[in-house]
């Protein structure tokens, strides 16, 4: 992953004292999350959802 992305990504987390500190494991954690995002397989139905609704009160 290129710096200036690590670094715009960072800074748009709300991460300039981590990104100044610690570069490196910035770095390595958006490499780990750009990883991770790309093993999420999107449902075919973008109405589906990938488990039932969460409503207060059920199951109770």
């Amino acid at each position: 992953m290129d710096k200036e992305i690590v670094s715009l990504l960072a800074r748009e987390a709300g991460l300039e004292k981590a990104l100044a500190e610690f570069p490196d494991d910035v770095a390595a954690a958006a490499k780990q999350a750009a990883g991770a995002r790309q093993k999420i397989i999107a449902p075919a139905d973008p109405r589906a959802e990938p488990w039932p609704a969460m409503r207060a009160g059920d199951g109770l």
